[in-house]
């Protein structure tokens, strides 16, 4: 049977955005993994009018709800109450749940417990308790009229201490079908251009099924499938990946893997080689997204960011006949800025990045968005020339970045950059 869940987080503090709702992004994959679909996502905030309504909608459209938030001792702290109200559960006293919150004010707080934390011992009848070791809110589940209730804490990391400990092992129980997803992610290709060469494909797919994302500078695409079990589900997305890998060709850089960063640094250390990076425009983004990685140094030897045109010629030796002639944002310069970054620091490889981020032009009126990137290497220097228009400043930055990984990507796989 394949069930269908809700995910109601309350709490007027995600309504006013003042925090992020990464529970239900979370609680999501979970599902997901669980061969539970997920088709709705519902805020709202600490009020018991307005949530007992979402219930009302939510338990009509979906056999599993699941409550994020509305567990503490507060007086707004009111999930409890509200859901056994629709549901016609009383709420009933535990007496050790609430000596195990004391203890856990005694040890952990140390110091002693207030008594408006009483209510949280206080739990739906007849429900299977999550016990919280890492706070005092515990959660429960109870069925009722065919719905699955699930209320979980609202603090991250007490939630997601629940959700593997208590609610995945349950939920579990209720479905007999997994779902895997595996996401193949490309670079150069617009979403537009992608679903055109793939759309027609991607119309008549059920399961599996595929869908593009437009993610900030790239395309992902997601091959999805539900089965029985995961080697029937990989049994049928295989052939909807590689179907995808020969339509976009070079395109694709990876499948399930982080970003182009990390593609670069496994290329990298698979080669035993080495990077070094010089920049202008994108002050340090490239570097700063190789060095995000755990390892990177044993790939990456340092670089330079060279916003003046003064350090460009001073510490990454470009010629000042090169600045002169043909001035900081321009090929040839951005090719001695690779062929220095190599230079100064003794990798194999070098990268680099020249361009207008904006909001004008340069002193040369070279348009905003007009970038060069430059690569250094053992088998010759390379250089390719970006025109992203006028976009946001950190987009024309970000895409800037991505290319000039792309270009290490595609030197490092055989591929020309």
């Amino acid at each position: 049977m394949s069930h269908t869940a809700e995910i109601i987080a309350v709490g007027t503090e995600l309504l006013l955005g003042n925090i992020a709702n990464t529970n239900a992004q979370v609680l999501s994959q979970s599902l997901s993994g669980l061969g539970v679909n997920v088709f709705w996502h519902t805020v709202v905030g600490d009020n018991p009018e307005r949530l007992a309504q979402a219930v009302s909608v939510a338990r009509r459209r979906a056999d599993i709800l699941i409550t994020t938030g509305g567990l503490g001792p507060t007086y707004d702290d009111l999930t409890k109450q509200t859901i056994c109200a629709a549901f016609g559960k009383p709420l009933v006293f535990h007496p050790d749940i609430l000596e195990d919150i004391r203890d856990f004010y005694t040890k952990n707080l140390h110091a002693p417990m207030p008594e408006n934390n009483r209510q949280q011992a206080e739990l739906p009848e007849g429900c299977v308790i999550f016990d919280n070791p890492v706070g005092t809110a515990p959660g429960c589940a109870f069925e009722a009229g065919g719905v699955h209730v699930l209320m979980l804490p609202g603090p991250p990391h007490e939630m997601e201490t629940m959700l593997h400990r208590w609610v995945e092992p349950y939920l579990r129980g209720l479905s007999q079908e997994v779902i895997v997803s595996h996401d193949i992610m490309t670079f150069g290709l617009g979403e537009s251009y992608v679903d055109e060469l793939l759309h027609e494909r991607m119309a008549r797919m059920e399961n599996p099924s595929l869908a593009t994302y437009a993610k900030p500078c790239e395309v992902r695409l997601r091959a999805t499938a539900k089965a029985a079990g995961v080697p029937e589900a990989e049994a049928l997305l295989a052939p909807v990946v590689a179907q995808v890998r020969e339509a976009l060709g070079e395109y694709v850089y990876g499948v399930d893997v982080q970003d182009l960063a990390q593609v670069c640094m496994e290329e990298l250390l698979k080669k035993g080689l080495t990077l070094s990076t010089a920049e202008s425009c994108t002050g340090g983004l490239v570097a700063r997204r190789i060095t995000a990685l755990p390892g990177a140094s044993r790939v990456y030897r340092g670089g330079v960011v060279s916003y003046w045109t003064e350090v460009k010629a001073a510490v990454l030796g470009v010629p000042q006949e090169v600045l002169d002639t043909y001035g900081a944002v321009s090929e040839p310069t951005a090719r001695a800025m690779a062929e220095g970054a190599r230079r100064v620091t003794g990798a194999e490889i070098g990268v680099s990045v020249t361009g207008v981020a904006g909001p004008d032009p340069d002193e040369r009126n070279n348009p905003v968005g007009l970038v060069f990137i430059g690569l250094s290497t053992p088998d010759g220097t390379f250089c390719r020339r970006t025109e992203s228009g006028r976009r946001r400043r950190d987009r024309i930055q970000d895409l800037a970045a991505n290319h000039a990984l792309d270009m290490v990507r595609r030197y490092l796989t055989g591929l020309r950059p």
